[in-house]
Formats: C-alpha cells, structure tokens, sequence
C-alpha cells in the first residue's frame, strides 16, 4: 500500500532492501549456532553483493582503485 500510494520509497529501493533482508535473514539462520542473540549489522559481503548486482542490472560497471589513489585515500599528507 505504502509504495503504491507513493509515500514510500520507490520499487527501485526497495528492492535492494528486501533483498538485503532476506540474505540477511539466510546469513542469520546459516550462523545461528555461532552468533549471540542481539542486533547485527548487515554483513559487508551481503550488502556489497547487493549493490553490486544492482549495478550489473543497469549497466554500471565500477571500476578499482590505482595503487596511487589508494596511497592517496590512505594518506593525511597528500593532497593537503
């Protein structure tokens, strides 16, 4: 109802939510034995995966960083 009353996010979003749920959800249930019982964040290689094929379906290509531009990002001097 939300969505198609346009008070939500579009169907766009939220299909990167769900999937992000329902991943997160099969992660907790492989884990289940090992992990407490409290609040997890979403694991990096799930939320990544996500994005990652999201990008892949419009065409998007993301492309790494040069050694350069990781010295860069890693240092204070540069750039300053």
């Amino acid at each position: 109802m939300n969505l198609s009353c346009a008070e939500g996010h579009p169907s766009e979003v939220m299909d990167m939510s769900f999937s992000n749920q329902a991943l997160c959800a099969e992660y907790l249930r492989r884990k289940s034995e090992e992990l407490g019982r409290r609040v997890y964040p979403v694991p990096l290689e799930i939320d990544r995966e996500v994005a990652r094929l999201k990008l892949e379906l419009h065409g998007v290509k993301v492309d790494e960083l040069t050694e350069e531009q990781r010295h860069y990002l890693r240092s204070w001097e540069s750039g300053t």
